[in-house]
């Protein structure tokens, strides 16, 4: 009761995304209206001096200092990052929705996701994600508006910089060499798993659940509904496909995946 007359609903209310749900017509909890005094009261409650969060969370980072005020503590400061758009280039960067780039991931993983982002995320994942002069990358942006410079040639030295940090000169250089052979140059990766697995007929849906690629039926078909799936380079057109295995084929799921048959 005593944190609920720190507040007002006009305080919460004018929050951006509160007033676009309203004006849709759309419902907003009660837990939502008290959550921004839940968390400002941890601030209060680890007498934060300073506390990190992205933009969406500055009404959140205020709120703490406001119920710190009230208790007579001094006021923390608060320091808001930029929110970065996932591999979609619509959606902020979450796990939760599956366009993420872990900082944990395997060179080559990382290097091919970086690859997929939109050309127009190159200049603020330079500015954001890698570690070069500000000067610099400025650069690379008015070459690629003029024409100078192809965004994936942009997007190959971003890859680079950025797997670089987390895996070394050497690895990145390797990840580079590796999606051009793969993606450029239409080779097969060094480095890709083996499924061992019974000669003879069988359905694509079932060799894709076989060999991990998907964890349900419903999963395998939209992902050949969107012409995801190949086999031996040739694209699989029909879920209902059944198909002969002799060993040696090579399944490839979505831009990154290979499996070869056993």
């Amino acid at each position: 009761m005593e944190l609920s007359r720190i507040g007002s609903i006009q305080q919460v209310l004018h929050r951006a995304d509160f007033q676009k749900r309203i004006s849709e017509g759309k419902d907003i909890t009660l837990l939502e209206v008290f959550y921004p005094l839940f968390q400002g009261y941890d601030s209060f409650k680890i007498k934060s001096d300073i506390e990190i969060g992205g933009t969406d969370q500055r009404f959140n980072l205020l709120m703490g200092r406001q119920i710190q005020k009230h208790y007579n503590m001094p006021e923390q400061d608060i320091i808001t990052l930029p929110l970065i758009e996932g591999t979609d280039g619509i959606r902020k960067m979450s796990k939760s929705y599956g366009n993420y780039i872990g900082i944990n991931e395997q060179p080559n993983n990382m290097f091919g996701k970086i690859m997929s982002i939109p050309d127009n995320l190159i200049i603020k994942y330079f500015l954001l994600c890698a570690d070069l002069p500000e000067i610099d990358i400025e650069a690379i942006g008015n070459n690629m508006k003029s024409g100078k410079l192809n965004p994936r040639d942009a997007k190959l030295n971003l890859a680079f910089e950025i797997v670089r940090i987390y895996h070394g000169e050497k690895k990145a250089q390797k990840a580079k060499d590796e999606f051009i052979r793969v993606f450029s140059k239409k080779e097969l990766p060094k480095k890709r798993d083996e499924l061992k697995i019974q000669k003879g007929r069988i359905g694509i849906v079932d060799l894709l659940l076989k060999c991990g690629a998907v964890k349900s039926k419903g999963e395998a078909k939209r992902l050949i509904e969107q012409k995801g799936v190949k086999l031996n380079n040739e694209v699989i057109g029909s879920w209902g496909a059944e198909i002969t295995l002799d060993g040696g084929e090579i399944l490839q799921i979505g831009k990154r995946k290979f499996i070869r048959i056993g």
